[in-house]
């Protein structure tokens, strides 16, 4: 139910990621993000996402069901949409940009 992972993206990426991102962001079920940052809610689904040194974070609630498909989906779109394979960086995802 608590979910909380970091994501392949570095801090340092250019604006036009960024902007990707947040395309894809928004296309995903659940988006309820504001100007105060992204995020997705519905019932029992309270997700956030910061950019942190160690790669994107999203972390908060989700039932495991519908994070199981929820989160594929959201890797599938980034890695779509940003050109190479996202994933967690402990599971052996490379970051591709570095300042």
């Amino acid at each position: 139910m608590e979910h909380d992972v970091n994501l392949n993206v570095h801090y340092t990426a250019p604006e036009e990621i960024w902007t990707r991102i947040g395309n894809v962001y928004r296309s995903m079920p659940y988006w309820s993000g504001t100007d105060a940052g992204p995020g997705w809610t519905g019932e029992g689904i309270d997700l956030w996402a910061s950019v942190e040194p160690g790669g994107i974070q999203i972390a908060g609630t989700m039932p495991d069901d519908v994070w199981e498909i929820w989160y594929r989906e959201l890797k599938e779109r980034l890695t779509e949409a940003l050109g190479y394979e996202i994933g967690e960086p402990e599971d052996g995802y490379d970051f591709q940009y570095w300042e």
